[in-house]
């Protein structure tokens, strides 16, 4: 990922996780992602001017919303990220989706194939992934599909794929 190279944050699978926390935040649906010089592009659909009770007569808008990421925003929301982690689950917004998990694993899955730029959009809880590669014979597209069952046991998987804690203290010393 050219602006993350060189850094603790060159991971799509944290970055992707980090942008999906705050998307879930904010209870966003129908999710496009691209990849910029700078930054991500993130467009998604959001519910405006609605009440929060269920007898509320207005219930909103539905409009599209663009957002520029740039690194310093994707630094604030990972290290925002890891503050909370192991803090016991926190409730979502109403309608809020599980982007955050569903982003982390296609971000492994991006992390493994070594893209030179991304884009992917979410429409139902599917996506579709569009990956840029570059390589000494030309470049091209790599088109991947995710169904919501596939998202669904990548999620699953994800603690298999988690490495223990390091245990701290001298090398050899038993845990107390």
């Amino acid at each position: 990922m050219r602006i993350y190279d060189g850094s603790p944050r060159q991971d799509f699978e944290e970055v992707l996780r980090s942008i999906g926390a705050y998307l879930d935040q904010r209870a966003m649906k129908d999710v496009l992602v691209m990849e910029a010089p700078d930054g991500f592009i993130v467009q998604a659909l959001a519910h405006v001017g609605g009440g929060t009770s269920a007898w509320s007569e207005s219930m909103g808008q539905v409009e599209k919303e663009t957002m520029t990421f740039a690194d310093e925003d994707i630094a604030r929301f990972m290290d925002e990220a890891i503050a909370h982690r192991g803090q016991g689950e926190h409730d979502p917004p109403p309608g809020a989706g599980d982007y955050e998990h569903a982003f982390r694993v296609i971000g492994r899955y991006i992390d493994e194939q070594h893209p030179k730029d991304i884009f992917f959009f979410e429409q139902d809880g599917a996506f579709v992934l569009r990956l840029h590669h570059v390589t000494q014979s030309g470049s091209r597209h790599m088109l991947a599909e995710f169904t919501r069952d596939d998202i669904a046991s990548l999620v699953s998987q994800g603690p298999t794929h988690r490495t223990p804690d390091k245990e701290s203290g001298p090398q050899g010393a038993a845990p107390a």
